[in-house]
This record gives C-alpha cells, sequence and structure tokens, in this order.
C-alpha cells in the first residue's frame, strides 16, 4: 500500500513538474522593414532581430518588395503570400505565437496581412508610414494623386499589366515607381488594403495592436484619428508617443516593444 501511494505522488509530481514546460509559448517575429530606400538591412530596424533574439525568441527581418532593391516587386497580394510564407517558416521552427513588427510601410502591409485573416497574434507598428489617402488631401501630395488617376485610366482601358512610370513620396522626396499600374494601385489607392485607415477597423479583435510615435514623426499629430482609434477594441493594445523622428523609433522604444509583447501574448 506504502509502495502504491509513493508511486503516485511520484508521478504526479512529475506531471506538475512537466505541465510548465507544456503550455511554455514560444514567440515568432516576423520584422517587416520600411519602403526603399529602407531595406532589411536597415540600422534603424534591422538590429532589432539580435534584439529579440536574445530574449529567446525566434526573430526574421526578410527583403520585402518594396525595398530597395525591389521596389515595387508585384502587387500587394505577393507581399502578402511572402508574409505568410516567412511567418509558416517560423511555425515550423517551432513558434507557437506570431508578432509581426513592422517600421514605416512594414507597418501597413502588416496590418493588411492581418486585416486579410492572416496567421498572426499580436502586431507592432513603429513610425506608421505609407498613408494613401494623404496624397488626395494634402497639397504636396497632387503629383501621386495624378498618378493614382492615371492608374485607374489605364486599368479601365485594359492596361493594367503594361509596366508604366508612376510617382511617389517618401519622407517628403519625390521618386519613381517603374510597375503596372494594378500593381501602383494595390499599394497607392486610397481604398486599397495598403491604406491603414481601411484596415484598422478589419483587424480581428483579438490581434492585440501597439502603435509608436515619434514626436518628430510627420505623422504625429493625426495619428491616432487617422488609424489608431479605428482599431477594434482590445484591452492589450497599446499607444506609445516616444522622442525622436520617423528613423530611429525602433531603436528609442526598443525596451517598451519588448515589455508589450511579453504581456500581449501571454497565455
Amino acid at each position: 500500500m506504502l509502495r502504491r501511494l509513493f508511486c503516485a505522488c511520484a508521478l504526479a509530481t512529475l506531471a506538475l513538474a512537466a505541465a510548465p514546460v507544456a503550455a511554455q509559448e514560444r514567440i515568432g517575429v516576423l520584422m517587416l522593414h520600411g519602403k526603399n530606400p529602407g531595406s532589411n538591412m536597415d540600422p534603424n530596424f534591422s538590429p532589432l532581430k539580435g534584439t529579440f533574439e536574445r530574449q529567446g525568441w525566434l526573430a526574421t527581418v526578410p527583403d520585402m518588395p518594396w525595398s530597395r532593391g525591389r521596389y515595387l516587386d508585384g502587387g500587394l497580394d505577393k507581399a502578402m503570400a511572402e508574409i505568410g510564407g516567412h511567418i509558416k517558416s517560423l511555425r515550423d521552427q517551432g513558434a507557437t505565437k506570431i508578432v509581426i513588427i513592422g517600421h514605416s510601410m512594414g507597418v501597413p502591409t502588416g496590418m493588411a496581412y492581418a486585416a486579410r485573416g492572416g496567421d498572426v497574434d499580436a502586431l507592432v507598428g513603429l513610425a506608421p508610414g505609407h498613408a494613401p489617402v494623404s496624397y488626395y488631401t494634402q497639397p504636396w501630395g497632387k503629383v501621386v494623386h495624378d498618378s493614382i488617376n492615371e492608374a485607374r485610366a489605364l486599368v479601365a482601358a485594359g492596361k493594367g499589366d503594361t509596366r508604366e512610370r508612376f510617382s511617389d513620396i517618401n519622407q517628403g522626396k519625390q521618386q519613381t515607381v517603374v510597375t503596372t499600374a494594378k500593381d501602383y494601385l494595390s499599394y497607392f489607392d486610397p481604398t486599397s488594403d495598403a491604406e491603414m485607415s481601411v484596415t484598422a477597423p478589419r483587424i480581428p479583435a483579438k490581434v492585440a495592436v501597439m502603435t509608436v510615435i515619434g514626436e518628430k514623426d510627420p505623422l504625429f499629430k493625426w495619428i491616432r484619428g487617422y488609424y489608431v482609434d479605428k482599431l477594434p477594441a482590445n484591452p492589450k493594445n497599446k499607444y506609445l508617443e516616444v522622442s525622436g523622428g520617423h528613423l530611429d523609433t525602433p531603436r528609442v522604444a526598443s525596451d517598451e516593444i519588448i515589455a508589450w509583447i511579453k504581456t500581449a501574448v501571454a497565455p
């Protein structure tokens, strides 16, 4: 009888010891860099990969279709497929929770993926950039506004798959985009899923969202009304203002990002 009791107690002790291990989460982080001339080697963003890995997390910062060497490589749908592939790779490596961390243009693309029902548990938006609606509301956006109208006309005329030259503005600097009208519109049309005010209300309420903006960022004064206040209610959502500008926000906010992720994806 005593032997059976001892064995039962020993088994119960082993079960209790094993329980926390079974419940342990492995966080996987997909880092989405900013728009051209940003890339996955951006010194303001890519070093966070090592910071996350020192937390024991899995992290990857791939070269995306809006990088310096690929801008623009295909339409938004292609970018969504690539994001899904990178997340699958993190899952295959053992990630049980997925966090997408975007910087600048990496924010609207991460939001688009979540809004389309993608596999993600939390979003972090650092210095959100690329706001197609602004090309219609701000005087400086007229050149892009005209390109959007031109692209729409090409699609209507059955020429949406022909590569053309269109305009873009990145951090106040005008540049040329060589791509098809359809692909251009997938990123620049203010009704597209690349527009944060369009996707914010469609992000599943279960996906916690952190937004970080620098006091010197061009979007600082209107980011809350633009999309933050349109996000579905989630008690883990967080809005954070930091010092600095658009480029250095990832570095300035690194400690707060880590602390929030630990809470946002906690079991």
